[in-house]
């Protein structure tokens, strides 16, 4: 039986390896390919996205993150900047870090975390984590200092999608129509994600 939390991609690889599920909720280009793998049925549905936050430990100065240019002189401040090396968000801070001309004099401070950016915060392995908004919240000892600035803000879509093996198709289904009914809404944003 498949683990019920984990980064997506570490789910996907357990799905195409025969981990038993009915049904799943990952990346939207995940669902596709697994969807094309033939490893969960062809009908999608998108639950929710999430953007990129900035994360500090509770109680440390918030950084100005208000611009661009405040979130570039934010990271090369800290003495450390931490984010989850797998999945969409840690692909696009690398570009992004590229982008913004900051890449080589940020590389000093830079951790790839293998587990999550806000646990590291919380554990005071960085001073600054990168991720989606929904991983940050759920720990105590974290704050958030915001979104990144709208310009180079990148959305990450969750779509959920049965096990095409699932014996539970129509529980499967209900699951999901629960997920995307009007009561879902606010606790899908208390959770740091938009719905769609």
């Amino acid at each position: 039986m498949l683990s019920p939390f984990a980064p997506a991609a570490v789910l996907k690889e357990k799905i195409e390896r025969g981990a038993a599920f009915d049904v799943a909720i990952l990346t939207a280009p995940l669902t596709d390919s697994l969807a094309k793998e033939t490893k969960i049925d062809t009908t999608r549905t998108t639950i929710a996205h999430a953007g990129i936050g900035v994360a500090i430990r509770k109680g440390a100065t918030k950084p100005d993150i208000s611009t661009t240019e405040a979130f570039k002189r934010a990271l090369l401040d800290a003495k450390s900047v931490g984010f989850t090396a797998a999945g969409a968000s840690g692909v696009y801070l690398r570009t992004l870090f590229e982008k913004l001309g900051i890449a080589d004099e940020l590389k000093p401070k830079l951790k790839l975390l293998q587990g999550a950016a806000g646990e590291a915060v919380a554990n005071g392995d960085v001073d600054i984590g990168l991720t989606q908004i929904s991983e940050i919240l759920p720990y105590a000892n974290v704050e958030l200092v915001g979104p990144l600035p709208s310009d180079v803000q990148s959305y990450t879509y969750f779509s959920a999608g049965i096990s095409a093996a699932s014996k539970e198709a129509d529980a499967g289904k209900a699951f999901i129509n629960f997920l995307t009914a009007r009561d879902a809404l606010a606790v899908i944003r208390a959770k740091g994600m938009e719905p769609g």
